[in-house]
């Protein structure tokens, strides 16, 4: 093993389309969820110890679990269990992706933990077996280690890259507290009950639109079928949605199950705009301004 500290980078995702089906089962729902990463990062540094242990710092590190039920600790013992070792590893998280803000930073740091300690450990796993393990941890914790775009099935996890024409620009608003993931899955089904939900597929006009790097006609095309239901939970996000489309924003959506909301926009300019009369509104707690696609896990 060696003695050095290895730090991943990893970024958050926007779905810019999140078609919902009708409750498997096992619970999960089968879902078309394409996923754009975008340029907000948290990042894992992995360091030899004793025991397994859990440190962050940065935005709202109060929120996160800092033991075992940590996704990022899971990542690592699985990764350990896998190769007969014992996951003594220091995880520190450097957190600049919004907590439970529907951006996947918990899905971030799992991936950026088990990236961390392959190199720490020297285990090379293959890219599947990463993915595989990814897959055990969270619907969304593939895509966090792979990054750019691309379409999740299945319950999220099973993943097609798609290509990326250009370059997007959004503003994230950051809402006061968290929404839980199942909760709004929850409110979807009390939502969407009696009624025929159809199975989920990607739009063809959305993946054009990313395709040929057209924002007009991406933001013509977004969707997220979680969203009425994050409104139901939490109204006031409405008033955000609101002002940032009043601001100029091209389109605005709930970032996945929320309460973070996406917006948007033609250019630098444009977001520098929009993310000032955001926080002038006064309905969000912080603005975040972000370009997309950006790379996956990535060791530094």
């Amino acid at each position: 093993m060696t003695t050095t500290s290895i730090t991943v980078r990893v970024p958050a995702k926007v779905n810019v389309q999140l078609a919902v089906g009708a409750a498997r089962p096992d619970g999960f729902h089968d879902l078309a969820n394409v996923f754009l990463a975008v340029g907000l990062y948290d990042e894992v540094t992995a360091t030899p110890a004793d025991t397994l242990r859990i440190t962050a710092e940065g935005h709202d590190v109060d929120q996160i679990p800092l033991d075992r039920t940590n996704l990022a600790a899971r990542a690592a013992e699985l990764l350990a269990a896998r190769h007969g070792i014992e996951p003594n590893v220091h995880l520190h998280i450097r957190k600049d992706i919004p907590v439970a803000g529907g951006m996947a930073g918990g899905s971030a740091d799992a991936a950026g933990a088990l990236l961390a300690c392959d190199t720490l450990w020297a285990t090379r796993s293959s890219r599947s077996e990463l993915l595989d393990i990814c897959a055990e941890l969270g619907s969304d914790v593939p895509f966090s280690l792979v990054g750019g775009a691309a379409l999740g099935q299945g319950r999220g996890e099973l993943l097609t890259p798609l290509p990326v024409g250009g370059t997007f620009h959004w503003v994230f608003a950051v809402a006061d507290g968290g929404l839980s993931t199942p909760a709004v899955y929850g409110e979807f089904d009390r939502l969407t009950a009696g009624t025929d939900v159809p199975e989920p597929e990607a739009a063809p006009e959305l993946l054009a639109a990313l395709k040929s790097g057209d924002a007009t006609a991406l933001a013509a095309a977004l969707t997220n079928d979680l969203q009425p239901a994050a409104l139901s939970l939490r109204p006031s996000l409405t008033a955000t949605l609101e002002a940032g489309t009043a601001a100029g924003a091209l389109a605005a959506l709930v970032s996945g199950s929320g309460p973070t909301t996406a917006f948007l926009v033609k250019d630098a300019e444009s977001a520098r705009d929009v993310a000032a009369a955001l926080l002038a509104s006064g309905t969000c707690r912080q603005v975040r301004v972000a370009e997309s696609p950006a790379v996956g896990a990535t060791v530094l």
